[in-house]
């Protein structure tokens, strides 16, 4: 069956009904379960039969034992609906393969990703085809279509074109659109994506805002061009604020911004307790995040500031599957729906420890079912980067009066540049080197970055939000040797320090992202964390901060690949030169 939003065919269908009916054998019966009816808002108790991949039946009836059913009693335990992460950036080190696989473990089984990098790295057709093959999984993996780069590009008018956004809109695993990033632009005058947001809403799909700090002036004008949702509120009375206008709200606790716990709160305080219009999500945490849980974390936080567990489940199932229109397909326990089930010890418990995903068991009594097999990127033209071009020493030439200072993990603000450029390291205790570099070799943009190391050597970074290099330093030589073993690796992050390697990270896919399992890549991701610590780094997460620094819809200032660009004023101010 072909798992998005088409309907089983008739032949299937009529299967389901026969099962109903004795003429035909469900697959597995999940006897004496306690269970959360998401319509009724309560615990119920029934019998639950499964038929290959979907629920067919909910009630009090048993069919005939026999040696072909698998019948699971399920007294003392508690059934709700498998997880859905409704905002996912897939590609974090990780890869949409290796996070679906360690998602169901924590009993998210349905995912709705964005698809930015697969349009910086595939045309449209080979795009789909790796849907499909991902479709392999019993997790159910949904998609999104972005109308903007989140950056500013030399081809920014050719990299997203028409035809390409209506063919992923119309593609039936993709579920909305957005989120929208360049929302200021469609405020302004951008026609084009606010034609893109109306043939979203002639789809019958979501256009998902990105709206952080937006008053209610803003708000309201966006609802009028066809915005639905918004995953960017970070305190009690924005949330209020949204849902006041109509808007459906994600409610966020992620690695670089953990408001939850806090956001929850204030809602108590402002009189909030009704969740209908509410979900969750971790929006596209870095792996070692993770360690805690996915949505089964997010239930847990919402279970422990008061939120009761009926709506605490329903904001990480059925609401979501509400707001996606698929409802008749995921996010509660009912005949219809795909089987996608968490077992619970109790109710207070969301980590489940069984999981069936699309009627298969994926997790059985805290254990992983077969739940370590690869997937061919290569197949895909994904495999590891290649490329013909070296770092000269002419390239690394500075000379820019103007820097980026960090604020935070990802917030940059203007520096004048002072100190002496022309020598081949930094003396300044906080400033250090900073290149973007053309993936492809034909330009760079040099300049300063205050505040992210007091003493590393080099770091060159193949991951980044336009797929380009990114080289930061204190020393030109152990730079030039940290893009060296990058390219021998096929892309990854690398440290070089006094003339040596002092850590790397294979990114093998694509040079942005990682094979390995889950569990391994936190290891990995803790000892880079661990190291550019011990280097001075003063913040929480250099990965967001390596995927940030190009990326236009933060403030106040970025390196992209145009150039140094001014975010509000949209203007570059010293443009990116050819190599």
């Amino acid at each position: 069956m072909n798992e998005h939003r088409y309907r089983w065919r008739n032949r299937q269908l009529r299967e389901h009904v026969a099962v109903v009916d004795g003429h035909v054998l469900p697959t597995i019966v999940l006897t004496n379960a306690t269970y959360l009816n998401v319509y009724m808002k309560r615990w119920m108790q029934a019998h639950i039969w499964i038929y290959e991949d979907r629920i067919v039946y909910v009630g009090d009836k048993l069919p005939e034992q026999n040696d072909t059913t698998e019948f699971v009693d399920c007294s003392d335990q508690y059934l709700v609906p498998g997880y859905i992460e409704p905002h996912v950036h897939p590609f974090q080190l990780y890869n949409p393969h290796r996070l679906a696989q360690y998602a169901s473990q924590t009993g998210t089984t349905t995912l709705i990703n964005d698809n930015l990098v697969l349009l910086f790295l595939l045309e449209t057709k080979k795009a789909f085809s790796l849907l499909e093959d991902l479709n392999e999984l019993p997790v159910s993996l949904y998609w999104w279509s972005r109308f903007d780069s989140q950056s500013a590009l030399q081809d920014e008018d050719t990299f997203i074109k028409e035809e390409q956004v209506l063919q992923w809109l119309d593609h039936d695993a993709v579920l909305q659109g957005g989120e929208l990033t360049s929302w200021p632009s469609v405020l302004k005058d951008d026609d084009r994506v606010l034609h893109w947001m109306q043939e979203t809403k002639r789809a019958r799909k979501p256009v998902e805002g990105h709206f952080p700090g937006a008053s209610v002036k803003t708000l309201t004008k966006m609802k009028l061009l066809g915005t639905d949702g918004d995953h960017e509120a970070m305190t009690g009375e924005e949330v209020f604020n949204r849902l006041s206008l109509g808007y459906s709200v994600a409610l966020r606790y992620s690695s670089i911004r953990p408001d939850l716990p806090k956001i929850i709160q204030e809602m108590h305080e402002l009189g909030i307790d009704r969740y209908d219009d509410m979900m969750m999500t971790t929006d596209g945490s870095t792996p070692s995040f993770y360690e805690q849980g996915i949505m089964d974390r997010c239930i847990e936080i919402a279970l422990e500031n008061g939120i009761p567990d009926v709506e605490a489940y329903s904001m990480a199932s059925y609401n979501a599957a509400k707001y996606f229109g698929m409802e008749h397909r995921i996010g509660s326990i009912g005949p219809g729906r795909v089987a996608h089930i968490n077992f619970l010890n109790a109710k207070d418990e969301p980590t489940p420890h069984s999981v069936i995903a699309r009627g298969k068991w994926v997790k059985r009594d805290g254990e992983s079912v077969d739940g370590n097999e690869s997937f061919d990127w290569d197949e895909h033209e994904m495999g590891p980067l290649q490329f013909d071009w070296e770092m000269e020493d002419k390239d690394f030439q500075f000379s820019l009066p103007l820097g980026l200072e960090m604020v935070n993990d990802v917030i940059l603000k203007p520096y004048p540049v002072q100190v002496e450029l022309a020598s081949n390291e930094v003396s300044t205790e906080d400033e250090a080197f900073l290149m973007l570099v053309d993936r492809d070799g034909e330009w760079k943009v040099n300049t300063m970055l205050k505040g992210f190391t007091t003493s590393l050597g080099g770091l060159v970074s193949s991951y980044s939000n336009t797929g380009d290099f990114v080289l930061i330093g204190k020393r030109k030589q152990d730079m030039k040797l940290a893009f060296q073993r990058m390219k021998e690796l096929g892309g990854g992050i690398v440290l070089a320090h006094e003339g040596e390697i002092i850590y790397e990270l294979p990114l093998p896919i694509a040079g942005m992202m990682s094979d390995e399992p889950m569990d391994r890549l936190m290891e990995q991701e803790k000892e880079l964390k661990r190291i550019v610590a011990e280097h001075g780094f003063p913040f929480d997460d250099p990965v967001y901060t390596l995927l940030f620094l190009s990326s236009t819809h933060l403030p106040f200032i970025r390196i992209t690949p145009k150039g140094i660009m001014d975010v509000k004023k949209k203007e570059v101010l010293f443009p990116a030169i050819m190599r």
